[in-house]
């Protein structure tokens, strides 16, 4: 088990309680995301953690295949889907990089991709697991942007800090904008839609379609 396994393990209970820090983007880039996603489609999640996310959209699709690294968190996630009676979720504990096989008509990766050490691996085997013109669909927090000012520098001290004592996942980048996009293209993909939810500090919202 990898220390991020253990620390999410560690934390699940705790986090499957706290509250959505900003409601109105969540519920914003949910609406965009389901706009993007149609009855018949297969739809991976990753890094679903309590599979909050993948209950919300498992009405709108044939079938949802939600993975993340920490078996507790899943099993959050398993008894939620089973109140909610989402019976189409697929719930597998695994970590980004490694996709349960496809064919996707669209990967989900909301509040994932600053947290990897491996983004440009995790982004190959997402367009090796899409259909031609199959969806990426990501949300991610660029703490990049901050740069120059007192919150970036906060930042800078409080994670290492939180890592120390075991407060925060083992690796938190410290993304920019212009980079993240540019990974996303070079890994295959058109950028079709992009927005700020939250705009301070940004979490870049971003639907790419994969290239044929």
């Amino acid at each position: 088990m990898t220390s991020d396994a253990r620390f999410w393990n560690k934390i699940a209970a705790k986090y499957a309680k706290s509250p959505i820090r900003d409601e109105a983007a969540y519920r914003y880039t949910l609406e965009r995301t389901r706009s993007y996603l149609k009855d018949g489609d297969t739809v991976a999640e990753l890094g679903c953690g309590t599979g909050s996310t993948a209950i919300e959209f498992a009405p709108a699709v044939s079938r949802m295949v939600a993975t993340d690294l920490s078996s507790a968190m899943l099993d959050v996630g398993k008894e939620r889907a089973w109140d909610a009676g989402a019976s189409n979720i697929e719930f597998h504990c695994a970590p980004a990089e490694q996709i349960p096989d496809g064919p996707y008509d669209a990967i989900l990766a909301h509040n994932l991709l600053h947290l990897l050490p491996n983004t440009d691996e995790v982004l190959q085997s997402v367009a090796a697991a899409l259909r031609p013109g199959g969806l990426f669909i990501s949300k991610t927090p660029c703490l990049g942007e901050a740069r120059g000012s007192l919150k970036y520098y906060l930042f800078k001290i409080a994670i290492p800090l939180m890592q120390l004592v075991g407060k925060a996942p083992s690796n938190v980048e410290f993304t920019r904008i212009a980079d993240l996009e540019a990974a996303i293209q070079k890994a295959g993909f058109e950028i079709i839609e992009t927005g700020n939810y939250p705009v301070d500090v940004p979490s870049r919202y971003l639907v790419a379609r994969k290239r044929a």
